[in-house]
């Protein structure tokens, strides 16, 4: 049988870096908790990373990537069953790079890198949910005056991108726990999605309706 390699020193480095910045915030955690946690010493995680920002540029790096396949995605979407499988997937990778929307304005603060792509990032978000309103208006999912096109996909990606801190604000000891994700992330979707309940056809809204009150019951 053939022994699987160990995963590389620099690879293990981030995906332990990314559970302390979720589990405690990017700012309380120090290179030196890191090789702690990890059993290094601070050399050997200073010859991979010399710096702090090197780690959140890298874990940034892999969260636009993923977020970028997963804009593309809004093409797709025709319907309130796809919108809502689109949100939760997007609530669902904001969870997984929390720390990056928990810490948001004292990262933007810090990181010049991270201020430039984060605006790369609003903007393919609103690039991206206009597509989707575009596709279900095509499909007679609902029905859009143009000019509110802008506002609310602006309205949406707010929601989308602060939904997070709002959780925290509301909850701060327990809203960012993993045990308290999903209903978290359910809830972001609903009220995301909750804001083209006046443009829906009557029939997607009821089924909208159907859905949070389905995804909000607890399981037997």
């Amino acid at each position: 049988m053939v022994k699987k390699a160990p995963r590389r020193t620099a690879e293990r480095i981030l995906e332990v870096t990314l559970e302390l910045f979720n589990r405690f915030g990017e700012p309380n955690v120090s290179t030196t908790l890191i090789s702690a946690e990890m059993n290094i010493s601070p050399g050997n995680l200073y010859y991979h990373y010399p710096a702090k920002d090197e780690l959140i540029n890298s874990l940034f790096d892999r969260y636009e990537r993923s977020l970028s396949e997963l804009l593309n995605a809004s093409d797709g979407v025709r319907d309130v069953e796809d919108a809502w499988f689109f949100m939760h997937s997007l609530f669902e990778l904001i969870w997984q790079y929390r720390f990056l929307y928990r810490d948001l304005n004292d990262l933007l603060s810090k990181n010049r890198r991270l201020e430039t792509h984060f605006q790369w990032v609003l903007k393919n978000k609103t690039r991206s949910i206009k597509a989707m309103l575009d596709g279900m208006a095509r499909s007679g999912a609902l029905t859009i005056d143009s000019r509110e096109v802008e506002a609310t996909a602006t309205s949406m990606v707010v929601v989308l991108t602060y939904w997070l801190s709002y959780e925290y604000v509301r909850d701060p000891r327990r809203a960012l726990e993993p045990e308290n994700a999903q209903l978290a992330l359910l809830r972001g979707a609903h009220h995301v999605l909750n804001l083209l309940v006046p443009y829906l056809e009557q029939g997607q809204r009821m089924h909208l309706l159907g859905l949070v009150s389905a995804y909000s019951q607890p399981a037997a």
